[in-house]
C-alpha cells in the first residue's frame, strides 16, 4: 500500500534535503510533558504509514532515550558522505544528544556550543525522505527556540500546556514566540487534561482545571488538537521506553494521540496549501 499524502509541501529546506514538513513541539516551561506528546506524535503518524523522524533538541535533558527504549551504549554511525545515520524505533528515525553522551553525566556546555550541536543534529544527518520531522525542544524560549528557526524554514509548531492558569500563561508566551518570528502555530495540546480511574473509565475528574488550553486556543485564534488524559500507563509506557500508541493503542491516552497526529495532519495540508513557505529568519543582536 502507498504511503498516505502527506499534503503539499513548501519547498525542501537546503539544510535538510528530503523533508518535506518540519513540526517544533514545544512548552512555555517544563514538566507539561512536551517529550511525551512529542514521541507519541511521531510514532501515532508512523503508525499511519508516513515516514516520520524525531530529533530530540533538549541538550541538557534528553528523554528520547529512554522513551524509546534505545540501550546505553547504542549510538548512530556515520554513512560513507560523513552524515549521522539515526537510529530507529518503532518506524521512526531518531536523533538525540543522550545517543552521544552518558546521561548519567550533565551536559555543561555554554549557549554557542548548545545552537552548535543542534545545527549538527538537523543539518549533517542523512535523514533520508521524511513526510515529517518532528522537533521535541527545550521548554522555554531561548538559544535552542532561536537557533532551530535561523537554521530551517519551520512548517509549523504545536504548543504543549496543562490546563492551570501558571501553565497556560507560559503556554501563552510560547505561542508569542512563534508567532515573532513568523512560524504558523498549528494548535494547542492540553496534556494531563483529566484524570481517568483505571475500575472507571467513563468518569473524568479534572484535577487541573478543566478547559484551559481550549479557552487559550480560542483566545490566540489556535486549534486545539486535543486533550490528553492522565493515565498510569502512560507514565509507565514512557518509562519502560515504549511509547503508548503502541504499547497500549486502546488507551484513551493513546487515542487521544492518535487523534492529535490526524489533526495535525489536516492543519499541516491547510497550513500547505493557503500560506507562504515559511523562511529561516536573521535575528541581529545589539
Amino acid at each position: 500500500m502507498p504511503p498516505p499524502n502527506a499534503g503539499p509541501q513548501a519547498p525542501t529546506p537546503p539544510s535538510i534535503p528530503g523533508v518535506k514538513n518540519a513540526i517544533a513541539v514545544a512548552s512555555g516551561t517544563g514538566g507539561d510533558g512536551k517529550s511525551t506528546v512529542a514521541a507519541n506524535l511521531a510514532v501515532a503518524l508512523a503508525r499511519q504509514g508516513y515516514q516520520v523522524g524525531l530529533v530530540d533538541t533538549d541538550i541538557y535533558g534528553p528523554s528520547v532515550p529512554t522513551m524509546f527504549g534505545v540501550p546505553e551504549g547504542e549510538k548512530p554511525r556515520l554513512n560513507d558522505e560523513r552524515k549521522i545515520l539515526p537510529l530507529r524505533r518503532y518506524g521512526v528515525k531518531l536523533l538525540s544528544m543522550g545517543f552521544l553522551v552518558d546521561t548519567r553525566n550533565a551536559v555543561i556546555w555554554r549557549g554557542p556550543m548548545v545552537s552548535s550541536a543542534v545545527r549538527q543534529f538537523l543539518s549533517d544527518a542523512d535523514w533520508g525522505e521524511l513526510d515529517y520531522l518532528i522537533l521535541d525542544l527545550p521548554p522555554g524560549t531561548g538559544d535552542i527556540q532561536l537557533t532551530i528557526v535561523q537554521t530551517i524554514p519551520l512548517t509549523g509548531s504545536v504548543v504543549v500546556s496543562t490546563p492551570q492558569k501558571v501553565a497556560l500563561d507560559d503556554a501563552r508566551k510560547g505561542v508569542a514566540l512563534f508567532q515573532n518570528v513568523n512560524v504558523p502555530v498549528r494548535g494547542i495540546v492540553e496534556n494531563m487534561a483529566y484524570f481517568v480511574p483505571p475500575d472507571l473509565p467513563d468518569r473524568r475528574y479534572y484535577l487541573f482545571g478543566q478547559g484551559g488550553a481550549r479557552k487559550l486556543a480560542e483566545e490566540l485564534g489556535v486549534p486545539l488538537l486535543g486533550e490528553v488524559p492522565i493515565e498510569e500507563q502512560l507514565r509507565e509506557s514512557g518509562d519502560r521506553g515504549k511509547p503508548i500508541v503502541v504499547a497500549e493503542p486502546e488507551s484513551a491516552s493513546a487515542k487521544a494521540f492518535q487523534r492529535i497526529a490526524e489533526e495535525t495532519i489536516t492543519q499541516v495540508t491547510i497550513r500547505n496549501e493557503s500560506e507562504p513557505p515559511t523562511q529561516p529568519i536573521e535575528i541581529l543582536y545589539k
